[in-house]
């Protein structure tokens, strides 16, 4: 238990924070899921649109430091590195 009133408010937005980001990381699970997924379908553009939307939410997420920027660049280029393959798979009709 916090001693002191300060404690106390702290240990709120502790609370506060720990609920905010754990949002923001489900989120980042979610997309990251759906990108998968249509990796899997082997559908290039699907899996374009959902890269798109999933880099835009990890540099947000990296922006308010909910996860590094580093971890949030990696994943970008790993993501970018599997539609690549796909891509490549499949040529453009």
């Amino acid at each position: 238990m916090p001693r002191t009133r300060s404690a106390a408010k702290q240990a709120r937005a502790s609370i506060r924070r720990q609920a905010n980001n754990k949002s923001i990381k489900s989120r980042l699970h979610t997309l990251e899921r759906k990108f998968m997924a249509a990796i899997s379908a082997k559908t290039a553009k699907e899996a374009a649109e959902a890269l798109r939307a999933l880099a835009s939410a990890l540099d947000k997420a990296a922006k308010t430091r909910v996860i590094h920027r580093n971890l949030a660049m990696r994943k970008k280029s790993r993501l970018s590195a599997h539609l690549k393959t796909l891509s490549a798979a499949t040529p453009a009709k």
